[in-house]
């Protein structure tokens, strides 16, 4: 238990970090808006060309992985909308975000800096699948859902372009992309242009757990556990073992099974809480508020699941 503790205690030191940076006063909320930015339109995507770039295709491409991931995201996104909608009474959007919440995990802020301490070696695969994963299918499709449910709805055809247009501006498909072209060209990048890279790709992991530290040091969560809770057990609890249970049922599907690092990695970032910009996207739809306070319950509670699920995943898989 020690050896999984060594795992996820600096990762939450760094959050409790930059949560006390802005308690304190040290730095101001809306500073955490300006570093996050510089992770997301620099650092990350250094980190996926890096990764994907210096792999070969065949490594990357691993459809196993991404049909496992995509199949147990699918069976809990469709169980927590039809919760949320059913259940709760909540509006179409409102179902589409708390949905959001169970399924798109914070792959890159917090799953890859645990990923870097326990399985290195995969560390970066397993983030740039579960980045196409993310940002291609599930992302997509929950702003199409959250779209048709909104007070000014636009057509199918524009929220599709919409969405397409913004998915290839999107900092960290171009990072994906222009990594999968380099692996299949076979560049052999000079060493004074991939050294600016290699330089972003590890300031990622501090400062994007700062960042969430000091995003969660302003919320409030008075009046909310109601409406919260199946958010935060879907995406604690509900995710990673739907993940996992896909993995499992990868032969009968007529795939090629994972191999032990890699199915672990799927369950892990399948653990973690959900994505930094979940706030951000909900924020258009008036849905800021419960995101964000989603968040911070899902990242305090996820200190003792992740530790759990690392002692499993350590134990019983690797």
């Amino acid at each position: 238990m020690l050896d999984i503790l060594s795992v996820t205690a600096p990762i939450f030191i760094m959050i409790a970090i930059g949560y006390a940076a802005v308690y304190s006063g040290v730095f101001e909320a809306g500073a955490m808006r300006v570093l996050g930015s510089y992770v997301v339109y620099f650092a990350l995507p250094a980190l996926l060309f890096k990764a994907v770039s210096q792999r070969p295709i065949g490594e990357i491409a691993n459809w196993s992985y991404m049909s496992a991931y995509l199949a147990g995201s699918l069976v809990v996104l469709i169980a927590g909308y039809a919760y949320a909608r059913h259940v709760q009474k909540a509006e179409t959007t409102a179902a589409a975000f708390s949905a959001m919440g169970m399924v798109c995990s914070n792959s890159g802020f917090v799953g890859y800096p645990i990923l870097l301490l326990m399985l290195p070696s995969i560390a970066g695969v397993g983030l740039a699948l579960n980045m196409m994963v993310e940002n291609i299918i599930l992302i997509p499709l929950l702003l199409a859902i959250a779209e048709a449910g909104h007070g000014e709805a636009s057509s199918p055809s524009k929220v599709l372009s919409r969405t397409f247009s913004s998915l290839i501006r999107n900092p960290i498909i171009i990072g994906l992309v222009a990594g999968i072209a380099a692996s299949i060209a076979g560049l052999d990048i000079p060493g004074p242009l991939m050294k600016p890279i290699d330089i972003l790709a590890a300031s990622s992991a501090a400062v994007s757990l700062f960042v969430i530290g000091g995003t969660l040091a302003s919320v409030s969560v008075r009046g909310m556990s109601g409406e919260i809770a199946p958010i935060v057990a879907g995406k604690l609890v509900f995710h990673p073992l739907a993940v996992f249970l896909a993995t499992l049922a990868l032969p009968l599907a007529g795939f090629q099974p994972l191999s032990p690092e890699l199915q672990a990695a799927a369950i892990i970032l399948a653990a973690v809480p959900m994505m930094g910009i979940y706030p951000i996207l909900a924020q258009r739809f008036g849905r800021e508020r419960m995101s964000v306070v989603a968040m911070l319950i899902a990242t305090v509670l996820s200190f003792f699941t992740l530790s759990a699920i690392l002692w499993l995943v350590n134990t019983a898989i690797l």
